[in-house]
């Protein structure tokens, strides 16, 4: 199994965001809230990850969080992929106040994934 995560697969597009955050339908798992939106017109399933300034004032702590969030994302991949066949755009949302242990966003992501 491959557990790249190349550019490729990156979603950087501020017109898919904001279309995720409209049109998106979402699942959620405590801390992780997934959006996700079907596509046809992209090539590979694309992720972005995000955390709220809000919450996380200090962006060393914003970064973590989304180095941990791509860690387990580029781990469990393959459970979107052999769920559909169909490519999809996503948005990982961190939803908590608190830095938690990898672990917990670990068992959070895998369990929205098999939602998805």
């Amino acid at each position: 199994m491959n557990f790249k995560f190349p550019s490729s697969e990156r979603l950087k597009s501020k017109k898919a965001i904001e279309l995720l955050f409209t049109e998106g339908k979402s699942v959620k798992s405590y801390p992780v809230k997934i959006f996700y939106l079907p596509s046809e017109t992209i090539e590979n399933t694309q992720a972005t990850f995000a955390v709220p300034k809000r919450n996380f004032k200090s962006a060393v702590d914003r970064n973590r969080i989304k180095r941990q969030l791509k860690e387990v994302y580029r781990l469990h991949k393959q459970l979107l992929i052999t769920n559909k066949e169909q490519k999809v755009t996503l948005l990982f949302l961190y939803l908590s106040k608190d830095k938690l242990p990898y672990a917990t966003i670990e068992k959070a992501m895998v369990s929205a994934l098999n939602k998805l």
